[in-house]
């Protein structure tokens, strides 16, 4: 629960058709921070709190006007002193209950993070190795969970988009400006996230791509954005969009690498290089703008 001294219109209880009763009129979200050296962040709640003395993420009820992942960013602030601009989200889980609903954010630090117990509802906020968090007495959602979660806990998402491929799917007149129509799609992935997890066949419910855009010929010269890191190809466009997937998959193993291309050959590369693909049609229904 929340404690009431952050009181705002998201805090009373919900009595549910699961014959529980749950925190949080608008639902409620945590905050799981994954560290590949220390761990997860958890909260070890104080023994007065609801399941007292289990242990869980940091997180609360939601306001109407709150997103999940503004919730989970705004309570881990509030009870583990973690700043949200040292955040990045990685994917997310539902625990959905049509009336009530608990969203776990699992992020990760961009930053070193001192976190701390910041308020009274915790006895303690520490980093657990992911091999003994299911040792411990965990709030009795979480440890439902905890198995689906500790599975996709490492994985982060990454999208490399092959541009020309992409951008040349859709008659729309790009040949005229391809600089143009290449900043046009990087400024569509900016918004892509949340990528829905089923449109993918991935674990968790949401998942915040890292995406990689690869520029060739013509077209190089975007700029990079905070959520599209633009690669121009020094010469072929696909030998850049496989050495970026061979270089993903090397670097994080446990990352899902997926390149948006409808060259065959290059996808058969991709293949190869330990990462899987998605067509730029799959591509464009996902953002919700679909090829003319």
């Amino acid at each position: 629960m929340t404690l009431i001294h952050h009181r705002h219109d998201g805090d009373g209880w919900v009595d549910c058709a699961c014959g529980q009763r749950h925190w949080g009129r608008y639902g409620a979200a945590g905050l799981l921070l994954v560290d590949d050296e220390r761990g997860v962040l958890l909260q070890h709640r104080a023994h007065w709190s609801h399941h007292g003395g289990t242990w869980g993420v940091p997180g609360g009820a939601r306001s109407s006007s709150e997103t999940a992942l503004e919730a989970a960013l705004r309570e881990s602030a509030e009870e583990a002193d973690v700043p949200p601009d040292a955040v990045r989200p990685s994917h997310a889980w539902v625990e959905d209950h049509g009336p009530w609903s608990y969203t776990t954010i699992v992020a990760r630090p961009t930053r070193p993070v001192k976190a701390r117990p910041a308020d009274p509802e915790s006895l303690d906020i520490t980093w657990i190795p992911l091999d003994d968090v299911a040792a411990l007495p965990l709030l009795p959602a979480f440890g439902t969970l905890w198995p689906q979660i500790r599975a996709a806990a490492p994985s982060d998402l990454v999208l490399v988009v092959d541009a020309a491929n992409v951008v040349g799917s859709r008659p729309d007149g790009w040949w005229r400006d391809r600089v143009g129509a290449t900043a046009r799609l990087r400024d569509e992935l900016e918004l892509l996230a949340p990528v829905p997890a089923a449109s993918l066949g991935l674990p968790a419910t949401q998942w915040w791509p890292r995406i990689v855009l690869v520029a060739e010929g013509k077209a190089r010269g975007v700029g990079s954005l905070d959520d599209v890191t633009v690669v121009d190809a020094p010469g072929s466009g696909d030998d850049a969009v496989a050495a970026a997937v061979a270089s993903a998959v090397a670097e994080r193993p446990h990352d899902h690498v997926i390149a948006v291309t409808a060259d065959r050959e290059l996808r058969s590369r991709v293949d190869a290089a330990g990462g899987r693909n998605l067509g730029p049609s799959a591509l464009f229904e996902i953002t919700r703008r679909p090829a003319p």
